[in-house]
């Protein structure tokens, strides 16, 4: 823009001197078209060169609203961003698997998830005949891995009916769902793993019920310490089993629960 500005003006310079206009005359009348083209012009120039910036970028799927944050990305080196999804697809999923110890038995592992599942409000739907998870993605997380081991949610709530529940909020940092078990009630919580062990009197191992000792409780938060310094969404799960309901439902039923394991939720970039 500005070497054709400048072209234009010596070329008027010369055609002035060829009508024999006087040299000082020509010589301010060219400087003062030089200075009044280039900043007229820049405005214009630079939103074109901006709305090309955003053209190319709504290409690539990333929508700009304003056009000068084109300007301010392209002169970025660096970007940081926190790792709450603005940069992924918004989905997750389970990638490990944790019990009380260290070694867990498949047998286990199917029984987290399908406790995992069950303490959830997301809905299942099918698509070509497969089933699939819709709703919150740290549940549907949990849904989804459920399904890849042969567990439907929809499939457990038919014998396990959901009854009642106590919804998830900020300060408990639990969710709990109630199920019709035969004759008997059973009360799920998930949540925050360093806030469930602590109304955890029991542990789920192998099969078997067992007493939460100091050991397996410290290895526990140890477990759930090491998931969070990898930047992992971990998930504790436990549950236990009641002959009658209080007449009330409260987080009063949130307490001596039986711990039944970690899940680790990772997103997908």
């Amino acid at each position: 823009m500005g070497l054709a500005a400048l072209f234009i003006c010596f070329l008027i310079f010369i055609i002035g001197l060829f009508k024999r206009i006087p040299v000082n005359e020509m010589f301010m009348t060219s400087v003062g078209l030089a200075v009044a083209a280039i900043p007229e012009g820049l405005p214009a120039i630079v939103t074109i060169m901006l709305s090309i910036g955003v053209t190319k970028m709504a290409k690539k799927n990333s929508i700009i609203r304003k056009l000068p944050a084109v300007e301010t990305l392209g002169s970025s080196s660096v970007i940081c961003s926190d790792k709450t999804g603005t940069l992924t697809q918004n989905k997750m999923k389970v990638i490990k698997i944790e019990g009380a110890y260290k070694n867990i038995n498949i047998k286990d592992k199917k029984f987290i998830l399908k406790i995992a599942s069950m303490c959830t409000d997301c809905n299942i739907v099918y698509k070509d005949k497969k089933a699939y998870a819709e709703g919150e993605p740290t549940e549907v997380a949990l849904v989804n891995a459920a399904i890849s081991e042969g567990i439907n949610k929809d499939d457990i709530y038919r014998e396990e009916k959901r009854i009642n529940d106590i919804p998830f909020d900020s300060e408990r940092k639990l969710m709990t769902t109630i199920h019709k078990l035969g004759n008997k009630y059973r009360v799920i919580t998930k949540g925050a793993p360093d806030v469930l062990i602590k109304k955890c009197n029991k542990v789920y191992i192998n099969g078997k019920i067992e007493e939460l000792n100091s050991n397996s409780r410290l290895n526990i938060l140890n477990k759930n310490e090491e998931m969070a310094k990898n930047a992992l969404r971990v998930i504790a799960v436990a549950y236990y089993d009641l002959d009658k309901l209080p007449n009330k439902i409260d987080s009063k039923l949130e307490d001596n629960l039986i711990f039944v394991g970690l899940l680790r939720n990772d997103r997908s970039s």
